[in-house]
């Protein structure tokens, strides 16, 4: 399924490349295959760094959107990413790496939703977060 289905986001905000998996209101796993040509890989040719962390909670993030705006009550409400509590992140991404972004909701009450998000490339682990979100109706 195209993350465009669901998510607001278009080129180039929209960091995910196809939904693999959706359990609304409870999980959302999505996909990204980095290549050379992302604008994150082309602005550390000015400054010497890729800084991907960003790029890493905003896959997150938009997987996490996915989770949620996929349950019927929520389908045509925005969904605003509230902070993080907590983000380690592990290893570094390289062109070619292909992400797989795991968001599962831990808690999700009136206009608030909690989830924890993993990221992994070929089974190990990238980064991890607790993020919080919120729904304007």
């Amino acid at each position: 399924m195209k993350a465009s289905a669901i998510i607001p986001q278009r080129y180039p905000l929209q960091l995910l490349d196809r939904i693999i998996e959706v359990e609304p209101g409870v999980q959302a796993v999505a996909e990204k295959l980095t290549t050379i040509n992302e604008w994150f890989f082309k602005s550390a040719t000015m400054t010497g760094q890729v800084l991907l962390r960003p790029v890493l909670l905003e896959i997150l993030a938009q997987t996490g959107v996915v989770a949620l705006l996929s349950l019927p009550e929520h389908h045509d409400q925005n969904v605003f990413f509230g902070g993080i509590k907590q983000a380690d992140f592990y290893t570094d991404v390289r062109p070619g790496d292909q992400l797989t972004a795991t968001v599962t909701l831990t808690k999700l009450k009136h206009q608030i939703g909690r989830g924890h998000g993993v990221i992994e490339c070929d089974g190990k682990m990238i980064a991890s977060a607790d993020l919080t979100f919120v729904i304007q109706p």
